[in-house]
């Protein structure tokens, strides 16, 4: 008789099921990728604008940490910023870290400058 036996039609079963697992693993991981990429982009504008705020009010920050919502899209977001002196009393060092809400404990980004006193 002309055909396949039941052995090798499980076989190619068994076969094709892995090979479609693979595939799904591989689509979930570029699925995560892009939303950690996503993430990141989105932690980078909101730290770029702080920055982006103080330099061009030309703001003296006072020492110390503060945190504030800066969210992105539907991303909750925190920022926190730290100043903290420089060795030169004329310039502070602006330091904001970029934190997930959803994950307290998982800082996406961390951008700092240079600010100068414009007076």
């Amino acid at each position: 008789m002309p055909g396949f036996t039941l052995l090798e039609v499980l076989v190619a079963l068994v076969i094709i099921g892995t090979a479609l697992a693979a595939s799904l693993r591989s689509v979930a991981s570029l699925t995560q990728n892009s939303q950690d990429l996503r993430a990141a982009m989105m932690a980078t504008w909101s730290a770029e604008n702080r920055l982006t705020q103080i330099r061009l009010s030309q703001e003296w920050p006072p020492l110390g940490r503060r945190s504030f919502v800066c969210a992105q899209a539907e991303l909750p977001l925190r920022c926190d910023e730290q100043i903290n002196p420089t060795p030169n009393p004329a310039f502070r060092r602006v330091e904001v870290m970029v934190i997930d809400e959803r994950t307290p404990t998982h800082k996406i980004i961390t951008l700092s400058q240079i600010v100068s006193n414009a007076v």
